[in-house]
């Protein structure tokens, strides 16, 4: 009778173990960074990577993630897009069909932001891109939010500081055409400079292909236009061979770049010809305060730089995605369940306080934000300028 007993119990408990209920209890919650590690533009995979660790690491501290009064343990699963789409389809779809993430952070870029957008959608996966600013990332698919500001809204921003601090009348602008980023960004520009200093005031308007490096036939028909600015929206990488090459062949008027210029390394890599230059972007670093500076100096301090926009931005994502998974208030260890109960929580966040700024969602899962104009100081630091709200 108690070896029958016996058997029954353990049978119960044995059942009670591999049970959906009491899986849940010590699920995992999985979320996943689609960042390029390598490739183009390694150092914004860098800052991701570094931000999520950090966030991490408070997860952790504080024993888990609490969600209805229970603490889950987080893992972080970090995927090399290597700065190409294709690889950045692949790996959403990895971290989805196999992994089983709840969230995905990423991409950042616009070029890979994108197309993995769209399969996080059609998998009905929440995911946000903390720094693609083109329409498309998000546009018609309720499964994609974004942390930043879109270019829509950058390219007027760009225009009009330009009339309003130099008094200019004729624009040059020099983009990469390949790439979803800057041709978006460009034409928003050129519309919104056209629409305040009318039809043909950008008298030149050249462009490129991904890995040129060589721009000075195109720098050169911007110098013979009469041009009196010339506009940029390139990443890190290219930015300093642009400003460089143009300086060399005698352009001494201003230059302006866009959000994608953030990055620690156009610094580094562009040196005293960057200096004075200004920039849109998402935060200023130079003489921030509060939250924003408690991360700078944190980070700083385990990394040995200043973080820049990405990182930054990529602080907030997550964030974000901890208030959606604590909002939705339940893991129930049924992955698609969860999914839509955070996305649905994720597109009902009002006034998220981020050190990038407040931020409310659209019903396009895109943030009411503020942008930054920062300056490039003479010690090469970004100092702030001016902020423009819509």
């Amino acid at each position: 009778m108690r070896k029958g007993l016996f058997f029954i119990v353990s049978c119960l408990v044995i059942g009670l173990i591999f049970t959906p209920c009491a899986w849940s209890k010590t699920k995992t919650i999985k979320i996943g960074i689609n960042a390029p590690m390598t490739g183009d533009i390694p150092k914004v995979g860098e800052g991701s990577k570094f931000a999520a660790e950090m966030w991490l690491e408070d997860i952790k501290a504080a024993g888990g993630l609490e969600v209805g009064g229970k603490k889950y343990p987080v893992e972080v699963v970090i995927e090399d897009n290597e700065s190409k789409a294709e690889s950045a389809v692949k790996v959403n779809t990895k971290m989805i069909t196999e992994d089983e993430v709840l969230f995905i952070v990423g991409p950042q870029s616009s070029k890979q932001a994108i197309p993995a957008g769209e399969v996080a959608n059609n998998y009905k996966t929440p995911m946000i891109s903390p720094w693609s600013t083109n329409p498309d990332t998000t546009k018609d698919r309720p499964f994609v939010f974004r942390g930043c500001f879109l270019d829509p809204f950058q390219g007027p921003v760009l225009a009009n500081f330009i009339k309003e601090e130099f008094g200019f009348s004729k624009a040059a602008v020099l983009y990469d055409v390949a790439s979803d980023y800057p041709k978006g960004l460009a034409e928003f520009f050129k519309e919104a400079w056209e629409k305040v200093n009318g039809p043909g005031s950008v008298v030149a308007f050249e462009s490129f292909t991904t890995k040129d490096a060589d721009f000075s036939s195109q720098l050169t028909k911007i110098i013979r236009s009469g041009a009196e600015v010339l506009f940029t929206p390139q990443y890190y990488n290219e930015v300093a061979l642009i400003v460089q090459q143009a300086h060399e062949l005698g352009w001494n008027k201003p230059i302006v770049g866009s959000d994608s210029w953030g990055s620690a390394e156009t610094v580094e890599l562009c040196g005293k010809d960057c200096y004075g230059l200004f920039f849109s972007t998402h935060y200023a670093a130079a003489g921030a305060k509060g939250a924003t500076k408690a991360f700078i100096d944190r980070y700083n301090k385990k990394h040995g730089y200043v973080p820049d926009d990405v990182a930054a931005l990529t602080w907030d994502a997550l964030g974000l995605v901890k208030a959606s998974i604590q909002s939705c208030g339940k893991i129930t260890g049924n992955v698609e369940k969860d999914r839509q109960c955070i996305r649905d929580a994720m597109a009902n966040i009002k006034e998220f306080d981020g050190i990038t700024g407040k931020m409310t969602f659209t019903e396009d899962g895109d943030p009411i934000k503020c942008a930054v104009l920062v300056r490039i100081s003479d010690k090469g630091e970004y100092e702030f300028y001016k902020s423009v709200c819509p």
